[in-house]
Order: structure tokens, then C-alpha cells, then sequence
């Protein structure tokens, strides 16, 4: 039990991911260093119970940068940006610990989760006052933080004026254009990279230019670097590839050439790429492979929701409420449980969550007074709602009232009553905005006169005077 010693194991199992182990040294241990506790809160961080590791880190008498950083960390790379962000603001609070690139770099990360870019801008001041080295870790990360927040005009700044840049930088401003739908300026990036700094595309890379492909529908171009790179670069391609792949051709609607790519592929499908391939039948209208497809995977015992949502969007849109009961039944037999949608959106350095039908804001009342007041507005203007994309078997008054309430709907409520007219909104949303509420957020530009930044799981949409940037191609 000599300290060095115990010590030095504890920090072996954290690494090894053996967190029973690292727990019953460290509880007999009769004396604990910050290093050894520090080494307890990461084990606990690396294997995603932030709780524990939260508990504990409460508990120490001493923290040091390093304990901070880890803690603030282990919240962003496990889904609790929110929590990082707090914890942050509590590190300068306490001030014991002076912040470093590390803290920005997680902090950053966090911020690109929930789309908080006053308070990443924040940060990004604070890195230039307090003269911590901007170097290409954390020019990337602000570069990563701008694009995911709605501003790629700051990430196109920051990477511009950032020196010695490396492959990683040049991802993360790939990416950043292929999210936005700037799919010419990616593809340009790519030329340009190799051209100017000699530097060699990743396998990452390829991921940002092929999704860059996908979102702009250049099919002949996304095939063309999908060749390439085993041809010309010697890089085997990853299930990732095949997914944009698969998503190019099926949002282009060639589905059985996209079906024909799952079924040569030598690696096995994932759930993400047969997700991919299903919603674009349900885009394209071709319910019958899309049930093909979907009962087969449901027979293989997949239990990823996305799957089972999809098939019910599918039955759902053939007026087949019989197959909607029966897929929501395998559900809850498998105890399957659908993903929340939770859109949120930043006003004064405050994130403000939603999820359907909430009425837990302390404005709520105004938030639905303003969603009552629009629907009655875009009516006016022509809309028609489209009760297809609603799961349950209800009558047409329920189903539009089920709309109104989608939690992106709500989060532009409260931006439109928050704001000054005219300002523009930046709404953030977990999961794929539906197209009835693409069409009410097209609308809502138009009549308010306000540009309107969506950003779902697949993309960024830019929604100005009633057209979107994505060209409905989403």
C-alpha cells in the first residue's frame, strides 16, 4: 500500500478501463493524493458515470487543472454539455485553477453540442485575454465550434488566420461547409488542401467531402471520390463511407443501387446505415422496400429505435395504423425506447431546452400564446399541414394540434418573443426536423421577416423569405 505504488495501479486500471478493480484499491487505500483520486475521477469519466465520477470529484479536498479538466471533459464526451458548461463557469468562479488549452478545447466541445455560441464566443475571447496559446488544437476546436453553432463565417475566420494548419484543421473546415450544404466549397478546400500544403486526405476527410457530396445531391462527384480512395490514396473504406455513400444515392433516389451497395459491402451494416437507406425510401415513397427492408431487420432482433421509428413513419404515411400498433407493441416487448426530440436555442448566454408539448418554461403561457398566434398566420399563407409525418391514429383537428406543439416550434416561439424583430434565430434539435415543420419554418422566415438557422442530426437548413438553403433536399 505505499502511496507511489497504489497509486500508480490505480491509474493502470482507470487506463485499462478495469473500474471494479481501480474501486476496491482505492477504497483501501488510507491515504489519497490528488493524483490518486484525479486518477479515480477519470477511470469513472472514461467509462461514462459521470455521476460517480461527479461524487467524488465533490469530495476532494484539493483539485488541481488536471481534476477540472478531466470532470469537465468526461460531461462533454458523454453527452452532458450542459453540466460542462456549468462546471466551467464554476471553475472561473472558484479560481483556484488557472484554465488551460485542455479546459477550452472540452469547453469548446460542449458548446458545439447545444449550439451555445454567444457563450463559445465568450470563450474565445477569454482565450485571447488571458493569453492561452491559441495553437491548431484550439483554433480547430473554435473552428469545430462555429460551424456546429450556426457561424460558419467566424469558423472560415478562425481558419484562415490560423498558422501551420494541419490535416485535423482542414477536417474540421470540410466539414464545417458539408453541414451548412456548401458542398462546391468543401469539395474546393479538398482540391485546394492538397495542392497548397501538400498534405494528404484521411479517411476523415473523406467522410467531410463525401457528406458534403450527399447534401448537395452530387451523386456522379460522390461516387467518383468514393473510388478514389482506395485507387488513388490506398485508404479502405469504413462503414462511415458507405454511410454517406448509401445516403447519396438514396437521396437521389437510386435505392436499389444503394439496397445492391449494403448487400456486396464486405464489412457488415450497421443500424446507421440500413437507418439511412430507410429514410430514403420513406422520402422517395417506395413503402414496399422500405417494409422489405425493415421487417428483415426487425426478424435479426436490431434493436436501434431509429429503425423501428422509421418503419412506423413508413406504415404511417401508407394510412396503415395497423403496422404503426404493431411496431410501437415489438417495442415495448424489446423495451425499445424512442429518442426524445429536445431542440434548444441561446438567448442572453442562457440555452433554453424543449421537448414536444412542454410546459415547463417559466413563459410557457406566452411561448404557446405565440404558437397559436402563428399557426394562424402561416394559414393565411397557404399551409397546409401535413398529418402523415403523425405516428398516432388520431383525427385531423388532434393530429395538426400534435404538430403546433413539435419542440422545434416551440423554441422558435420563444425566440420570436424573446428577440427584437427582425433579429435572426439559431434553433438546435437532436434528431431530423420533419417536414411538416421544415415547410412551417420556411413560412415563419417569410411572414416575420427573420432569417431562421435550423441545425437537426444531418445538417444545417438557412431559412430566409420562405425558402430553405437546403433546397427541401435534406
Amino acid at each position: 500500500m505505499d502511496p507511489y505504488v497504489s497509486t500508480g495501479l490505480v491509474d493502470v486500471y482507470a487506463k485499462g478501463g478495469d473500474v471494479s478493480s481501480a474501486q476496491k484499491l482505492f477504497d483501501r487505500m488510507p491515504e489519497r493524493s490528488l493524483v490518486t483520486s484525479t486518477a479515480m475521477v477519470t477511470c469513472y469519466a472514461k467509462q461514462g458515470n459521470v455521476e460517480a465520477a461527479r461524487a467524488l470529484f465533490d469530495r476532494m479536498c484539493e483539485r488541481d487543472i488536471v481534476s477540472w479538466n478531466v470532470m469537465i471533459d468526461g460531461y462533454a464526451q458523454h453527452g452532458f454539455p450542459s453540466d460542462a458548461l456549468m462546471l466551467f463557469q464554476k471553475l472561473l468562479a472558484d479560481g483556484t485553477s488557472k484554465p488551460d488549452e485542455i479546459t477550452v478545447v472540452a469547453t469548446l466541445s460542449a458548446c458545439s453540442q447545444i449550439g451555445a455560441l454567444e457563450t463559445g464566443r465568450w470563450i474565445h475571447v477569454f482565450v485571447k485575454n488571458d493569453r492561452i496559446r491559441l495553437n491548431v488544437k484550439v483554433s480547430t476546436a473554435l473552428i469545430d465550434m462555429y460551424s456546429k453553432c450556426g457561424s460558419l463565417e467566424e469558423a472560415s475566420l478562425v481558419f484562415n488566420e490560423t498558422p501551420r494548419k494541419d490535416i485535423v484543421a482542414w477536417n474540421a473546415m470540410i466539414a464545417g461547409y458539408a453541414m451548412h450544404g456548401y458542398s462546391q466549397e468543401a469539395l474546393k478546400l479538398f482540391d485546394e488542401m492538397q495542392v497548397v500544403t501538400g498534405l494528404q486526405p484521411t479517411d476523415i476527410t473523406f467522410i467531410g467531402t463525401l457528406q458534403a457530396c450527399a447534401h448537395g445531391g452530387l451523386v456522379n462527384e460522390g461516387v467518383r471520390l468514393f473510388e478514389s480512395m482506395g485507387q488513388e490514396y490506398g485508404i479502405k473504406p469504413k462503414i462511415e463511407h458507405y454511410g454517406c455513400l448509401v445516403s447519396l444515392l438514396g437521396r437521389a433516389g437510386q435505392l436499389k443501387r444503394a439496397y445492391q451497395i449494403i448487400k456486396n459491402m464486405k464489412i457488415e451494416a450497421d443500424s446507421v446505415l440500413w437507418s439511412s437507406v430507410l429514410g430514403s425510401c420513406k422520402l422517395h415513397g417506395d413503402f414496399v422496400l422500405g417494409k422489405e427492408i425493415a421487417e428483415y431487420l426487425i426478424g435479426q432482433n436490431i434493436t436501434n429505435s431509429g429503425i423501428y421509428v422509421l418503419l412506423s413513419n413508413i406504415y404511417a404515411s401508407a394510412d396503415d395504423y395497423e403496422g404503426v400498433v404493431k411496431v410501437r407493441n415489438l417495442m415495448k416487448e424489446k423495451g425499445i425506447v424512442k429518442e426524445p426530440g429536445v431542440s434548444t436555442i441561446e438567448i442572453d448566454n442562457k440555452v433554453h431546452e424543449f421537448r414536444a408539448g412542454d410546459r415547463e418554461h417559466l413563459e410557457s403561457k406566452e411561448i404557446y400564446t405565440m404558437v397559436r398566434k402563428m399557426s394562424e398566420r402561416i394559414k393565411s399563407h397557404g399551409y397546409v399541414p401535413n398529418t402523415n409525418t403523425v405516428l398516432q391514429d388520431l383525427g385531423e383537428i388532434e393530429k395538426e394540434q400534435s404538430l403546433q406543439v413539435h419542440s422545434e416550434r416551440l423554441a422558435i416561439a420563444y425566440g420570436l418573443i424573446s428577440t427584437k424583430p427582425g433579429s435572426p434565430l439559431k434553433i438546435f434539435k437532436n434528431l431530423r426536423v420533419c417536414s411538416d415543420c421544415h415547410t412551417v419554418t420556411k413560412l415563419i422566415s417569410k411572414i416575420t421577416g427573420r432569417k431562421i438557422v435550423m441545425r437537426d442530426r444531418n445538417r444545417f437548413h438557412h431559412f430566409s423569405d420562405g425558402s430553405c438553403s437546403c433546397g427541401d433536399f435534406w
